[in-house]
């Protein structure tokens, strides 16, 4: 038996290439799992790899058939992580202009539980962009991991590779449980 269907929207940063760290903890809790990759977040994954632990291939681009069934279940919540300063500031702007981001603008539209993992070093982060973003986001009730109180802060310029190891994947998944056991899941198909 399922606990619910986690879709995740990986962006192209070092940490993606660990996202089957995320999967496996929500497998271990008997969550179903799928993953959505920007564009460039393709370089960073192993998709083979992916879809054999989710039995789902992992999805970038829009389907050519339009008659086609949909094959994922409904989203009970979504994590994108790592989210990259671009992707964070496309998703508080609503802008959707690949598969990855409407997928995300359409989650958050339906208000399924989000939770989103900046992957930011410090320099970006203090960009007033990035910080209207963020607090948009939260305004939307989307969850942003980043800060002091949820023990995961942008790392200094050039860092990042050390920063990757550390990358919060189980508080992540934790974070989404909680909203999502909050929060009904619209039990609609998305994809």
């Amino acid at each position: 038996m399922t606990r619910g269907h986690l879709q995740i929207v990986v962006c192209a940063a070092g940490p993606a290439t660990d996202v089957t760290q995320l999967i496996t903890t929500a497998m271990q809790q008997s969550w179903t799992t799928a993953v959505t990759a920007t564009p460039s977040a393709l370089d960073f994954l192993d998709a083979e790899a992916i879809e054999r632990l989710t039995g789902h291939p992992v999805r970038s681009t829009y389907r050519s058939s339009p008659g086609s069934r949909r094959s994922l279940p409904a989203a009970d919540a979504l994590i994108i992580a790592p989210a990259t300063y671009n992707s964070v500031n496309k998703i508080a702007l609503g802008i959707a202009d690949n598969y990855a981001m409407t997928t995300i603008a359409e989650l958050i539209g339906r208000q399924v539980p989000t939770v989103v993992v900046p992957f930011v070093n410090a320099a970006l982060a203090a960009r007033a962009p990035f910080q209207r973003a963020v607090a948009d986001l939260r305004g939307e009730r989307v969850r942003v991991l980043l800060g002091t109180d949820d023990g995961w802060e942008p790392h200094p310029p050039g860092s990042g590779n050390s920063r990757q190891k550390a990358f919060p994947w189980a508080t992540a998944f934790e974070a989404a449980t909680r909203l999502a056991g909050e929060v009904p899941a619209s039990g609609t198909d998305h994809s």
